[in-house]
């Protein structure tokens, strides 16, 4: 089954770009730890998965790419091409000479309706070079113009265009210091819109990241693509294909295989008794989690640990909230390696924060004016934050 990436704005092709090299460095490598039919069955299902086959044998990448700098455009096509081993489709890249600044408003009402034509052209001729397309993945920041806004137009035009397909959303969360004043209006929007739209959110902070980057690997002056690398072996960790562990004879179709909505109790199912060791001992409350573990001695490892109930919400039995994916085949460099996909309270407080923010901003009135201008009313904030204050509310009851 194949996926294709929507890279959007700078973060978002910046980040697609080191997905794409992380993933072919991988598939290109051998390994010692599984043999050669299951590395071969491996580097096919990349394939088919990732990439396509030119003429010239260089693998190109199912993506297409957005943004209204043609500087970052360029720059991701050289910097693919370069590496020899796979690269982009130039045809399948759009961009205007005409930047759409930090205003939400501006990539989600004019660049938008202006550019969905050309855009969606791009994907469909992506999607036709596919034998089966799974779905698609979106990458892209909540806190800048071209990527959330038009990025938020893009992802509701692919779930209007491809109702059955799987739609996964990347995005980045933005520095809780802020990179731009509007960061917090801008996160809030393309939320709330995603929420709606998307089948799954997946969330990367910025700030913990950098924490990775600076305690775990030392870095001393860190840059945005030490942290793009970083977020890149996390993708790539999940997204390489996996056998499930219920059906270990076949790679994993779905890019995750994991529940991601937030669904009452059945009415009249009574709630299982469980000891509040998730309140004692302050975890975050989870609905599902994905395992996957890659290299050495993945068979023999005890996952005990993620089938407590007490992890999960009194209205879900853990055996049904916990998908575990496993394949002798390490994963790039590491010998052994563990990834965990959590839809959990774990992003409540950022979701909280980035509300309270953006509500003291719109309660004095501070830059609405220049959402405004462009078609965003006051009555779409209200309804923006009445549906993220409705995720909060739910998450906090899990």
């Amino acid at each position: 089954m194949s996926i294709i990436t929507i890279q959007l704005g700078q973060c978002g092709n910046q980040i697609g770009r080191e997905v794409f090299d992380t993933i072919c460095t991988d598939f290109r490598s051998t390994h010692g730890l599984c043999s050669k039919k299951e590395n071969e069955s491996f580097q096919a299902a990349c394939k088919e998965r990732f990439f396509s086959e030119e003429k010239s044998r260089v693998l190109a990448a199912r993506a297409v790419l957005v943004d209204m700098e043609p500087k970052v455009i360029g720059q991701t096509l050289s910097t693919a091409s370069r590496s020899g081993t796979w690269n982009y489709d130039h045809r399948s890249h759009f961009c205007q000479k005409q930047g759409s600044g930090n205003n939400w408003a501006n990539g989600y009402c004019v660049h938008g309706p202006k550019h969905k034509e050309t855009i969606m052209n791009l994907v469909q001729k992506e999607a036709e070079k596919c034998d089966r397309l799974s779905g698609f993945l979106t990458v892209m920041s909540m806190a800048g113009g071209t990527g959330s806004g038009l990025g938020t137009f893009v992802t509701e035009s692919l779930k209007d265009t491809y109702p059955t397909s799987f739609l996964l959303n990347h995005v980045i969360w933005p520095y809780r210091t802020g990179e731009v004043i509007v960061q917090n209006y801008n996160s809030v929007l393309t939320l709330s819109h995603l929420y709606q739209s998307s089948d799954a959110l997946l969330v990367h902070e910025n700030d913990a990241i950098h924490k990775i980057c600076a305690q775990l690997m030392n870095i001393k002056q860190i840059s945005f693509q030490d942290v793009n690398r970083v977020i890149a072996h996390q993708l790539g960790s999940v997204f390489q294909p996996a056998y499930s562990s219920e059906s270990a004879a076949h790679y994993s179709r779905s890019p995750l295989g994991i529940d991601w909505q937030v669904r009452p109790p059945v009415p009249g199912l009574p709630a299982s008794e469980k000891q509040s060791l998730n309140r004692t001992a302050r975890f975050n409350t989870s609905i599902a989690n994905l395992v996957t573990l890659r290299g050495k001695d993945v068979q023999s490892t005890d996952l005990g640990g993620f089938q407590e109930p007490a992890l999960y919400t009194s209205w879900l039995n853990a055996q049904d909230a916990l998908t575990i994916w496993k394949t002798p085949r390490a994963f790039n460099k590491y010998e052994k390696s563990a990834s965990l996909v959590s839809n959990s309270q774990f992003l409540l407080k950022p979701v909280d924060s980035v509300v309270g923010k953006a509500w003291k901003m719109f309660a004095s009135k501070a830059y609405v004016h220049q959402y405004t201008k462009f078609g965003i009313e006051e009555e779409d904030f209200m309804d923006c934050f009445t549906t993220l204050e409705q995720v909060i509310a739910s998450y906090t009851n899990l």
